[in-house]
């Protein structure tokens, strides 16, 4: 099962003079990952490199910002890809020192600075939502909202007219007991348009 990270983690690494800013994030997808490194570009205006690495719902990214090729973003999305997360922003501000590092050392001080940054991370499993909707009549709404309640649901809209439209999100493979639970709970007066 994959993997997110809680909140927010930060590490610096020195290095020959260069100083290695790391961050580990949660985030939704690339649109959040491009606002956060647009917020450290704008925050590290005398940065040397803004680095970075996605991995969320499938999408990944590796980016160097002007490190030679392959020295930064491809060796933090490695690390990402080891220890099974998703839904992760890698970060890596870089304030350079003046010393070259060759391409060996980069990859070791980006890799370094992720890893260690993902040691003092929580993490926690991650739960793909699934949403569902049901029809069904005014005598059920209160038991529906209950075993939605019980069930974790979330998320739950409800629109009223000739009969009652419930759309709600449920986590991981729990829509399909859910669907039977409230099945069962109405006796087949719930529908379940697609």
């Amino acid at each position: 099962m994959s993997q997110t990270i809680a909140s927010a983690v930060r590490h610096e690494l020195l290095i020959r003079k260069s100083r290695f800013l790391a961050c580990v994030q949660p985030v939704a997808g690339r649109a959040q990952a491009l606002e956060v490194v647009a917020g450290l570009r704008a925050e590290h205006p005398g940065a040397a490199h803004v680095c970075w690495a996605l991995l969320a719902g499938g999408d990944s990214a590796a980016v160097d910002d002007g490190e030679p090729g392959g020295t930064a973003g491809r060796p933090m999305l490695h690390v990402l890809r080891q220890q099974a997360l998703d839904g992760v922003l890698a970060t890596v501000v870089r304030y350079f020192g003046g010393v070259k590092l060759g391409a060996g050392g980069l990859v070791r001080a980006y890799t370094d600075a992720v890893a260690q940054a993902l040691l003092q991370a929580d993490k926690v499993a991650l739960l793909r939502w699934h949403g569902l909707h049901c029809v069904l009549p005014y005598a059920l709404e209160g038991a529906v909202r209950r075993a939605l309640d019980a069930a974790g649901a979330r998320g739950l809209q409800v629109e009223h007219g000739p009969l009652v439209h419930m759309h709600f999100e449920v986590a991981g493979d729990a829509g399909a007991a859910l669907r039977a639970r409230l099945d069962e709970l109405g006796q087949g007066r719930i529908g379940w348009p697609s």
